[in-house]
């Protein structure tokens, strides 16, 4: 995917499809079948220390931002920043209820984050929809300066018994899909997801040190993490 260039059209239709069904992806965020453990297992991966400032890309409707809240305590910073405003808006109403003053949620492109600098960056289940995830890894990794990155992703399994399942899975994917990306048709899309998610992770791996890789859930679920060198 290196070189790739984001397609508006595309751009635009996936944020009002996510926008439109945010209440439904946050239902599903927060109750799929091991969803919970893996997002614990992710923010316990940052290593995150009382005070410490992190970045939650690609945040959706607020699913994790009460895990690093917990991690970096009241005198911490969470920021939450996602594309697609329906999403932020149900993920703000969250943080309102919760009545977390330290946590922010900002719309925004996570290729470009809103923000200067992090301790820690944490990327959920996104990395598989940028044009060139590797390049935005990379940008991460040199503008935001963090100690501790961390990915999570699905893409299909290479696991023996997790194979059985790649075909529902690709079912599911396609079906979840925006519509834009659905015309190109399930075997491609998630190709490209895999794709994607493989040269996002490897990158971080490449580029970090003390790093950790681990697949779960039958090898469905990628977990990255790392401390730039």
């Amino acid at each position: 995917m290196t070189g790739a260039t984001p397609d508006p059209d595309r751009a635009a239709a996936a944020q009002a499809f996510y926008s439109r069904w945010a209440r439904w992806y946050d239902v599903l965020a927060r109750n799929a079948p091991g969803i919970r453990r893996l997002r614990a297992d992710a923010v316990s991966a940052l290593d995150l220390s009382p005070g410490d400032t992190v970045v939650d890309l690609g945040c959706g409707t607020g699913a994790t931002l009460g895990y690093l809240r917990k991690r970096v305590g009241p005198e911490g910073r969470v920021v939450g920043v996602d594309a697609a405003g329906g999403a932020v808006a149900r993920a703000r109403s969250h943080v309102k209820r919760a009545g977390w003053s330290n946590v922010t949620v900002c719309q925004g492109d996570a290729t470009r984050p809103p923000v200067d600098r992090a301790d820690a960056v944490l990327a959920s289940f996104l990395v598989g929809m940028l044009p060139d995830p590797a390049a935005t890894v990379n940008a991460w990794l040199d503008g935001l300066d963090p100690s501790r990155v961390v990915l999570l992703d699905l893409a299909r399994s290479t696991h023996p018994f997790g194979r059985l399942l790649n075909r529902p899975f690709g079912v599911v994917v396609a079906a979840t899909a925006p519509p834009g990306a659905r015309e190109d048709g399930e075997r491609s899309l998630v190709a490209d997801l895999d794709r994607r998610v493989a040269a996002a992770h490897r990158t971080l791996l490449d580029s970090c040190t003390a790093t950790t890789h681990d697949r779960r859930i039958g090898g469905f679920a990628y977990l990255s993490a790392g401390r730039p060198g």
